[in-house]
């Protein structure tokens, strides 16, 4: 038995989560009400509703619904949606296509659906995991409106596992299983707000355990894992997790700087990935504030290399320690965002003569070299010259002043 699908729920009444979406008076909940249905992008976590409520919507506007996954399917299958549509609309019935993960999907294959979208031929609901500002094209996404999922809360997720642990219909109320407090808690934490991740848990306890109460224990070797490893290093999550960390260290917040390396080794993360972008931290937040940053985040990096996975772990953390303690300046990333900023505001300004390089006799003609000096006693210009072209010489871009 597929217990996530065979509990999916029959009416919204019975959907639980998304209180924001379907709630009374919310945007969904009008919806069903005014029976006017449009295109929408269902974005949100794996797990949080979205294939459900796709459903649902198709149930209750009574349209010839049609489900593909973007991961099987491509051009040819929706070329034969498409005619069905025509037939559809000449019958004066509504088509709705639901495409799991439209994400996986290219550019061209969007712009092949995108006509018969705009033409109301079918009413579109996408769902992703992913940004859709980076992975659905704008024009496809301008002409449908955008409903973000949330992750389950853990009393939805609770509320969830009552229900299907009592469920008489099923048959499994028959097996006279209880999850005891800590049981219940550990499997709303390792789900991760997921329900089809509780649910298959849940499905392992019943059915291929004897003990009528299910433990802690058992769902600790139900997982295998102490994280829920909700971490796609494709995904959102990674960059979420990546961001969080680095705005830790930049924060000087230790404690929350080793949380998200440990959150990011656990699920799985390149800890050379993770060695690179404290080199870069140690440049860009830190800089001359603390000299010996880029030179122990270098060999840190070094160090993983040589050593890896699992003692890797221990130097990771060691740098991450002394990065989030020392002290910040954002002196080197500013001076080179403005000397950046110089180069477009006055670009080919020309290099001043005395700077240029007089490798021959017409160039020396010219003036290229003249009054700089290179000897012993004195190496630079010989007169109040600038080493910028003469429309920046009073332009600065470094400060030794602490920055941000």
């Amino acid at each position: 038995m597929n217990l996530s699908y065979a509990l999916r729920p029959k009416t919204l009444s019975e959907f639980i989560g998304q209180e924001h979406l379907v709630g009374k008076d919310q945007l969904l909940f009008r919806l069903f009400q005014s029976q006017n249905l449009i295109s929408l992008i269902f974005w949100g976590p794996p797990g949080s509703g979205k294939t459900t409520l796709a459903n649902l919507i198709a149930k209750q506007f009574k349209a010839d619904f049609y489900s593909l996954s973007a991961v099987a399917s491509g051009k040819k299958d929706l070329q034969l949606i498409i005619a069905k549509a025509r037939q559809n609309q000449i019958q004066g019935r509504q088509t709705l296509l639901f495409i799991d993960e439209i994400h996986r999907w290219n550019k061209a294959q969007q712009d092949t659906l995108l006509p018969y979208v705009e033409s109301g031929l079918v009413i579109l609901i996408g769902a992703t995991t992913e940004n859709p500002s980076f992975e659905i094209i704008g024009p496809l996404l301008s002409r449908s409106k955008l409903l973000i999922f949330n992750k389950l809360t853990d009393q939805n997720l609770k509320t969830i596992i009552k229900r299907a642990i009592t469920n008489k219909s099923l048959g499994i109320a028959k097996y006279g299983k209880s999850l005891d407090k800590s049981a219940m808690d550990l499997l709303i934490r390792l789900s991760g707000g997921d329900a089809r991740i509780a649910l298959n848990a849940l499905e392992i306890a019943i059915y291929s355990y004897r003990d009528k109460i299910i433990t802690a224990e058992i769902i600790k070797n139900i997982f295998q894992t102490k994280s829920a490893g909700l971490y796609d290093k494709d995904a959102d999550q990674h960059y979420h997790t990546i961001s969080a960390f680095i705005k830790s260290m930049r924060g000087s917040d230790v404690d929350a700087s080793l949380y998200y390396l440990a959150r990011m080794l656990e699920s799985g993360e390149d800890p050379k990935f993770i060695a690179r972008r404290m080199i870069i931290f140690a440049s860009e937040d830190i800089g001359l504030a603390d000299r010996g940053a880029l030179i122990q985040a270098n060999a840190a990096f070094e160090a993983v290399t040589k050593i890896g996975l699992p003692e890797a772990k221990l130097i990771l953390a060691h740098i991450v320690i002394y990065l989030a303690l020392a002290k910040k300046s954002r002196s080197v990333a500013n001076a080179l965002s403005k000397a950046i900023k110089a180069v477009y505001d006055y670009p080919n300004e020309p290099v001043p003569l005395h700077l240029r390089n007089p490798s021959t006799l017409l160039n020396k003609n010219l003036g290229y070299g003249q009054n700089y000096a290179w000897s012993e006693q004195f190496v630079g210009p010989t007169k109040a010259l600038s080493f910028l072209p003469d429309k920046l010489k009073k332009q600065r871009f470094y400060s030794s002043i602490k920055e941000g």
